[in-house]
Formats: C-alpha cells, structure tokens, sequence
C-alpha cells in the first residue's frame, strides 16, 4: 500500500485505538511544558514528570529558574540525565524568554525555536499540545521509528521526516497524528522486538528495517 492510501487507514485505526491521544508530560502552563519538553530529551515521560512535580514546588515560574542556583538546579534536574546541559538549557531559554518575551511562552513558531535549545520538535510539542495550533507534525524518536517502518518516510532527520509527514497528512490531523503516533511506539511499535503480531497496522505495515 503506498504512504497515500495507507494514511487514511492510519488515521482511522489511531483514532479508535487513542481518541484521546496526548503528550504525556504533565504541566499547567505552556511554560512548564516547554521546560519539560527540552527535560524529556533521553529521558522518559514518567520520570520527568516525577522531577516536575517537585521543580514546580519549588520555583513558581520563569524567574525562579532564572534566578535559581545553578548548582542546586543541577541536583534538582539531576534524575532527568545529562543535567549540567539541560541546566544550562532550560536557564538560557528561559532568561531569553524573559528578555524577548517578557516570561510568556510565544504562541509562534518563529519566535519558539529563536529560543536556545527550542528546535522544532520541541516548539511543536508546545504549540499542538498547548496552544492547540497545528504548526507542524511532531517528530520524536518515536514518531521517526513508526514512520521510517511504515514506509511513511525515507528520511533519517527529524526536520525531513516531518516535511514528509506534513505532505501525507491533513492539516487538520497533525496535533492529533503526532500524540497518538508517539504512544504507538511507546507501546506497540518498540524499538527492539516490536509487538508486530498484537499491532493494528499488522496487515498493512510493511515492516521496513525490523528483523
């Protein structure tokens, strides 16, 4: 089946299977999500969401990081892995924000990925999932993964892939297509030994690069 006609069928499926399909970071503000987006990097969901229950306790928005202790920052992103950088990361963006934006996350593309350490994976996350604006298609390791097995794409950068993505899938379905694709490949869709006999694409996926 070419990526055209499989996409429909895509949708469909996805839709029975996730009709409530979001991002599993936690957060109240656009702020809060887009710390957790650039924490997620190499790190899952549940234990970033473990770490910003207790960041959000204890500094109550942009200028708390901002002004933060570096060091004691560091201990607090600790569990997330690779934490000097994502210290560094999150307090950078953040002073930025702060200084071009005056704390408020901007609700474009432009603007978000002028932020450093916000590339357009993190800035769709924050624009589909909070502002609810269809700026692109999110493209994580999970999405690439499905994608390049299901013949939806021969990319292997993130950026291309989405443009691929972009072209198959209506507008309308790019906040709902990104969510439902990463949870698939959270659960189904694995990287090693995926769950191929239990999978809903079983009969049309053509299976590119598992063994």
């Amino acid at each position: 089946m070419k990526p055209a006609a499989l996409v429909p069928v895509v949708l469909e499926r996805l839709r029975e299977k996730y009709p409530d399909a979001k991002y599993e970071l936690n957060w109240n503000t656009p702020y809060q999500l887009l710390v957790a987006t650039i924490l997620a990097a190499q790190c899952t969901d549940e234990r970033v969401n473990r770490v910003t229950a207790e960041l959000w306790k204890k500094y109550d928005g942009p200028q708390a990081i901002a002004d933060a202790d570096t060091a004691e920052l560091e201990e607090d992103l600790k569990p997330t892995g690779f934490f000097k950088q994502k210290t560094k990361t999150v307090q950078a963006m953040t002073r930025a924000l702060l200084d071009a934006h005056r704390g408020e996350v901007p609700s474009s593309m432009e603007d978000l990925v002028e932020l450093p350490g916000v590339a357009r994976k993190t800035a769709n996350v924050v624009l589909n999932t909070a502002f609810n604006q269809a700026s692109g298609v999110i493209v994580d390791t999970h999405v690439a993964r499905v994608s390049q097995r299901m013949g939806l794409t021969k990319q292997e950068k993130p950026e291309a892939i989405e443009t691929d993505l972009m072209k198959l899938v209506p507008k309308d379905d790019w906040t709902f297509f990104g969510p439902a694709v990463v949870l698939h490949g959270r659960y189904t869709c694995v990287a090693k030994k995926p769950k191929c006999a239990e999978c809903l694409f079983n009969d049309v996926c053509p299976k590119l690069g598992v063994v």
